[in-house]
């Protein structure tokens, strides 16, 4: 047993917007047919639907809801042969095979009335309290679309009217302003309404003939079959948007409006008077309020990364009531394998960002804040990759708590931070830490020594000795290179936990944690022999390097890292002072 279907419209074309969300409702439940309807507490209207549903039976469909659903509530009709409130309602006579009906009915912010959406069956049966509840989220995705639809409504209103009134201002200047006789078919315009699309006073002639030949093609039965209408009496008055095409060739969108201000002893049309204006502007920003709410439809199913739905029950079970295709570029896993089993995600994310992730949501779920945070996951062949989740919750009845959100892939935004960090924090020639990056490790290093009076810390100050002999000497490429050899044999002698620097010119600095003034001489030490034995090779020629060293440790009481950085600076001096190639203490 089949409900009747048509192919026709019950109200023209159809409301894309809400197509995507009634079909995927009709899967989800398994129903016959899914059937929207909107309008005040008292009167329905058709709006949209999915699967068989006779589009004639629809067509002036404008009954009170069914007896007994409430506001915020939901009406299950397990048979409604055997309820005898819809025997006579306008929606069991409309559609005679109907035997199961459910009804919820969607609430604007404001708790005013929107519509209701309906599922509809030709067999008897129930709905579990999971598919009740699913409805009702439904029933909140739609009434979302509604509001918005409502909104850009009256904004598109607002802009009509506002164009009215311009026109209207303009009508006495005589401006934009035309003048038909029906029975002749001459049409006169205004100067004005030449100049709107580019023609003089004399290059536009006065026949309804020659004026079609400017109207678009496209728009042309349109246009003649509105005027048609208004002048058989159908409406009271002519207004169409169409194109006109203009002196260059391009087309303009125009809002024409008119009226019969004469007809003869037998209601036949003589004179049609009207003005046209330009709404290029308006019908680009209408077309762009298209397009946002067709997005809101992408956003549901075809957004790049991965829109979900997450919920969480008062015992800490998960699932995932809803997982876009996209899952399988973020995860690697269909839909139906989420669905499944939530837990599978333990898996593929990075085990060093486990905790932190499920941690994030915990603390969603408890405090009801946005869910935001970035975590690694491992995919097969892909190593380890960057996501980015983002979701709101929300409480519901039994104490579970439900997100919506979505998922990004922001590897390659992780890469180039990683790529900037590097660029501001390291040396380009020597691949050392940069003097600013530096002394905020020197800072880190100093605030371990005040916190604790057991940890000792050291820094060492290194200069090239006579570097600027071998710049005028040999030029500033191999000073250079002379300065990428120091570097290299001071990072072979570095400990994990320290730390090195290039702090300008020919000068270094090395901060040695938990290390006293004893052990940064003998690193010292290292330094200047593996400097001594590695002399620095130029074609066939070795340049021998030496370094002079200042040392000096950090103090508790020291009230920055310059302090320190000073007297390693002053020891430094000292070395330098007492003929170079020397270590000195502070």
């Amino acid at each position: 047993m089949q409900l009747p279907s048509s192919s026709k419209s019950p109200e023209g074309p159809r409301d894309e917007r809400f197509d995507g969300l009634i079909r995927m409702a009709r899967r989800q439940f398994g129903v016959l047919a899914v059937l929207l309807t909107s309008g005040d507490q008292d009167r329905q209207r058709f709006r949209a639907s999915a699967g068989p549903i006779a589009g004639d039976a629809l067509q002036d469909l404008h009954c009170p809801p069914p007896a007994g659903i409430q506001a915020d509530a939901l009406l299950l009709v397990a048979d409604t042969s055997r309820d005898e409130h819809l025997r006579n309602h306008p929606l069991t006579k409309a559609l005679p095979e109907l035997r199961f009906l459910a009804a919820c009915s969607l609430r604007a912010p404001d708790g005013g009335p929107l519509g209701l959406l309906y599922l509809l069956h030709d067999q008897p049966r129930e709905l579990d309290a999971e598919q009740q509840q699913g409805l009702r989220e439904f029933a909140e995705l739609v009434a979302a679309l509604l509001v918005r639809e409502e909104a850009d409504r009256r904004e598109l209103e607002c802009l009509r009217e506002s164009e009215r009134r311009m026109a209207l201002a303009i009508a006495g200047s005589g401006t934009g302003i035309w003048d038909r006789n029906a029975l002749t078919g001459e049409i006169h315009y205004s100067s004005g309404w030449k100049a709107l699309l580019g023609y003089t006073s004399d290059e536009v002639g006065n026949r309804i003939e020659e004026s079609y030949t400017r109207v678009h093609p496209g728009d042309l039965a349109y246009v003649q079959a509105s005027i048609q209408a208004h002048f058989d009496g159908r409406t009271e008055a002519y207004e169409v948007e169409h194109r006109l095409r203009c002196r260059d060739g391009s087309y303009k969108w125009v809002c024409s409006r008119g009226k019969v201000v004469e007809r003869d002893a037998a209601g036949k049309p003589v004179r049609m008077v009207g003005t046209t204006s330009d709404v290029t502007a308006m019908r680009a920003l209408s077309e762009k309020m298209q397009q946002t709410a067709a997005l809101m439809t992408d956003l549901t199913n075809e957004i790049p990364g991965m829109v979900f739905q997450y919920r969480r029950q008062v015992d800490g079970q998960s699932s995932f009531s809803y997982v876009s295709i996209g899952v399988r570029d973020i995860y690697g896993l269909t839909p139906e394998q989420l669905v499944q089993d939530a837990d599978v995600l333990h898996l593929i994310i990075h085990p060093d960002d486990l905790a932190a992730y499920l941690g994030s949501l915990e603390a969603s779920a408890r405090d009801l804040k946005p869910w935001h945070q970035e975590y690694r996951v491992l995919l097969p062949g892909g190593g380890a990759t960057w996501r980015q989740g983002d979701a709101r919750p929300r409480p519901l009845a039994d104490g579970s708590v439900l997100w919506h959100g979505f998922i990004t892939d922001i590897t390659e935004r992780k890469l180039i931070e990683a790529e900037l960090q590097v660029f501001a924090t390291t040396d380009s020639l020597t691949q050392l830490s940069n003097r600013r990056h530096f002394m905020q490790q020197l800072e880190s290093e100093l605030a371990r020594v005040q916190r604790s009076v057991d940890y000792r810390a050291v820094i060492l100050m290194f200069d090239l000795d006579h570097f600027k002999a071998i710049n005028d000497r040999w030029g500033h490429s191999v000073g250079d290179l002379a300065l990428r050899h120091f570097s290299a044999i001071l990072c072979t002698q570095l400990r994990r936990t320290d730390a090195a620097g290039r702090m300008g010119g020919e000068e270094f600095a090395v901060v040695l944690s938990n290390a006293s003034v004893d052990e940064a001489m003998i690193f010292a030490q290292r330094v200047q022999s593996e400097l001594a034995s590695a002399p620095l090779a130029h074609g066939d020629e070795h340049l021998a390097l030496a370094v002079s060293v200042g040392i000096a440790s950090l103090h508790p009481t020291d009230a920055s890292a310059e302090a320190g950085l000073s007297r390693s600076d002053m020891a430094l001096y000292s070395a330098k002072r007492a003929g170079r190639n020397r270590i000195e203490c502070h």
